[in-house]
């Protein structure tokens, strides 16, 4: 029989606690590493959320379903608040924003106050990867997505038209004002589980809004924001109020100091009503998620819940963000 030292079997125990932690750690945290992770504000995120999945296990990079994710949002006639069939400011042309940002190179794509053109998340995405620019507007926007090779088409469908003329139609009319029914951005947030951070939004922002009006959404650092050594975040509400706050980036920079996604998102609200105690009241939202995948979600007031979709480990569910006031 071999006759083994007290030193040498010393040796062998610490090798095998080494090997056996690294293994209990590899196969407690492996699986998160490997898997993405999609967030996406309101209920019409949880069709963005599965298709951003699909793309990215068929093979695309997290750029590329985060766009086609949102894609599916601003495709949805039923959705008037995000692309096509979006209520349109108070003249009836439909003004459409969007952004994105890829938290690696910390670079950026938006538009804004784009016409006619149905998919502004991938006009943003062009200014990125094709441009030295980061934001494009109105008529150059609208030029460049026709250079790009998109096509320009009426973005009113029947029901958002009918709701314009009604809304003209109406003595002494609300103008300007948010309404549960036509402000919703779709907002999203994504890793691929290997610390990656992609963030987007898009929105046709307020209904019956002053043309030429330009919110949070397709702000970078306010509507959106990517980092891959500290997460991504979103917002939605009334994007003239948070871009006040430049939420995104600041909910960001919360996390970089050691702050959970939760406890970011909660903190930044907290900070808007400090400033002024009448935004308790406003209707605000936003969602974060670290590179490790966690996540958070908080409201404003009740009035204002925010429904988020989550899709992780295969499975896709809608939750109920935290409420603050």
């Amino acid at each position: 029989m071999e006759i083994v030292s007290r030193r040498d079997f010393m040796k062998s125990v610490a090798v095998a606690g080494a090997v056996a932690a690294s293994s209990s750690a590899s196969d407690a945290s492996g699986d998160a590493r490997l898997q993405p992770v999609f967030l996406s504000t309101w209920p019409f995120g949880q069709a963005a959320n599965e298709q951003a999945a699909k793309v990215f296990h068929s093979g695309g990079s997290l750029l590329d379903a985060v766009e086609k994710g949102i894609n599916v949002v601003e495709d949805d006639p039923k959705v008037m608040s995000v692309g096509y069939g979006g209520l349109p400011n108070e003249d009836g042309v439909v003004e459409l924003d969007a952004g994105i940002m890829d938290g690696t190179r910390h670079r950026a794509g938006s538009i804004c106050n784009l016409h006619h053109i149905k998919n502004p998340i991938s006009v943003a995405r062009l200014v990125m990867e094709k441009t030295r620019h980061t934001t494009m507007a109105g008529e150059g926007a609208f030029l460049f997505a026709l250079k790009m090779g998109f096509h320009a088409e009426q973005l009113l469908t029947p029901a958002s038209l009918e709701r314009w003329l009604k809304w003209k139609a109406t003595p002494n009319h609300l103008t300007y004002w948010i309404t549960p029914e036509n402000h919703d951005t779709i907002g999203m947030v994504a890793t691929d589980g290997n610390g990656h951070i992609v963030a987007g939004c898009s929105t046709s922002g307020l209904a019956w809004k002053i043309p030429g009006r330009v919110a949070d959404s397709p702000l970078v650092g306010c509507g959106f924001y990517a980092d891959d050594q500290a997460g991504g975040a979103s917002a939605t509400g009334d994007g003239d109020l948070m871009t006040n706050y430049c939420t995104s980036i600041s909910i960001v920079r919360m996390m970089e100091r050691g702050a959970s996604p939760q406890e970011a998102c909660n903190e930044l609200l907290q900070h808007m009503a400090q400033t002024d105690s009448r935004n308790k009241e406003s209707q605000s939202a936003v969602i974060a998620m670290n590179p490790r995948g966690e996540v958070g979600a908080a409201s404003m007031n009740a009035q204002f819940r925010l429904q988020y979709a989550l899709w992780r480990n295969g499975q896709s569910h809608l939750l109920l963000s935290e409420v603050l006031y």
